[in-house]
């Protein structure tokens, strides 16, 4: 019974090795996320300039022919940074997958480890009610060889004394 308590409290220490490892990562998702909001943050600021840029672009567009290159420059850079949205869309998919797997593994593990709690009280319970009967059984024997050993101490009085009167006799 104590190697299945000892090896009970290695499994839950696995466990609880294991939980940390899982919150570690999700402490690291954490911060992956805050970079991606960091990035989209910065993105809009860019997308905001560029919705600006187009307008300057319309005016400007019949009064300087450098500005023609410079509007397909910002054409490339939006298919640029479409690419990099949708780069980020599939990233924070892929997170939220992720998060979604570690959380129904930790609820996983969390009733797991509530089974094991309950199997432990469980034995726990048995190991106190098999100890109760043992110490009723050693008080039952105990009296048991008291009365033995006095029903033996009255023979051999008994005894002694038969012995004196057939001596006597």
């Amino acid at each position: 019974m104590e190697a299945d308590i000892s090896d009970m409290r290695n499994e839950l220490q696995s466990r609880d090795g294991l939980w940390r490892r899982i919150q570690l990562e999700c402490q690291k998702l954490y911060t992956e996320l805050l970079k991606i909001k960091e990035y989209k943050d910065i993105q809009e600021i860019q997308k905001k300039r560029q919705s600006s840029h187009v307008q300057l672009t319309e005016q400007l567009e019949n009064k300087n022919p450098e500005l023609l290159l410079f509007a397909e420059s910002q054409e490339c850079q939006e298919e640029e940074l479409n690419k990099i949205r949708n780069h980020v869309y599939r990233e924070e998919q892929s997170h939220c997958s992720e998060q979604e797997r570690m959380k129904t593994e930790i609820s996983d593990l969390t009733e797991e480890l509530h089974q094991k709690e309950i199997t432990i009280a469980t034995i726990m319970e048995k190991a106190g009610l098999l100890e109760r009967q043992l110490k009723m059984e050693l008080e039952t024997k105990h009296k048991l060889l008291t009365k033995q050993q006095l029903l033996e101490f009255h023979y051999q009085v008994i005894k002694s004394e038969n012995t004196h009167l057939k001596e006597m006799v």
